[in-house]
């Protein structure tokens, strides 16, 4: 069964529409390990309302933080500690879907980063959206997953910016599941549609 980690090289650039049309796509189970803020409508919630399939299952955070913060800024808060070892992968024979929190080096505590929770076997697919200073951090976040040996993917958010989308490409030489263009709303038909999209591409990870 597939574990594919969904992050980004930035926070709001669309991991959670991505994560939703992956689930969608292989019917996949969701797991967001940390969330932070929005405990009254999470991340967890959105994917529930966006999905069509029957089979996924909804795994329950590890942490649920109320501050709309950096993990390890929201932990210290309220009084927290975020222990990686008490970071457990839901049991599963199901695909599962792992959603980071913000980027890849987003601290978690004063040593670990999301990048900890990310486990040696699984897929890593990151989502690029452009804004001035992607590309550098799109590079970043793709050459360090390559370099600590991972198998990337990118998934493409936004409006198409042919310059910013061929030199990333170029440069990491990583396999494309495609792009989720603008759209009016995000809601089951059009996840679905995208789902459709990509599931060729999802199936070869």
């Amino acid at each position: 069964m597939k574990r594919i980690f969904v992050t980004g090289i930035s926070t709001e650039v669309g991991k959670t529409i991505a994560s939703a049309i992956i689930v969608e796509a292989l019917e996949a189970d969701y797991w967001k390990p940390i969330q932070a803020g929005e405990l009254e409508y999470t991340d967890s919630h959105k994917i529930a309302d966006l999905v069509s399939n029957k089979k996924t299952v909804i795994h329950e955070n590890s942490y649920a933080l109320k501050t709309p913060m950096s993990p390890h800024a929201a932990a210290e808060l309220e009084g927290v500690i975020i222990d990686v070892n008490n970071i457990h992968e839901p049991v599963t024979e199901n695909h599962l879907v792992i959603e980071g929190a913000g980027g890849l080096l987003v601290p978690l505590n004063d040593s670990d980063t999301i990048l900890d929770i990310i486990m040696p076997t699984y897929k890593v697919v990151v989502v690029c959206r452009h804004y001035l200073g992607s590309i550098n951090h799109s590079l970043l976040t793709i050459n360090w997953l390559k370099m600590k040996g991972y198998d990337v993917s990118i998934i493409f958010s936004g409006k198409e910016h042919p310059t910013t989308e061929s030199i990333i490409v170029k440069k990491t030489q990583v396999h494309v599941i495609g792009r989720i263009d603008e759209e009016t709303a995000f809601d089951k038909s059009t996840i679905k549609k995208y789902a459709t999209l990509f599931k060729a591409n999802l199936e070869l990870l």
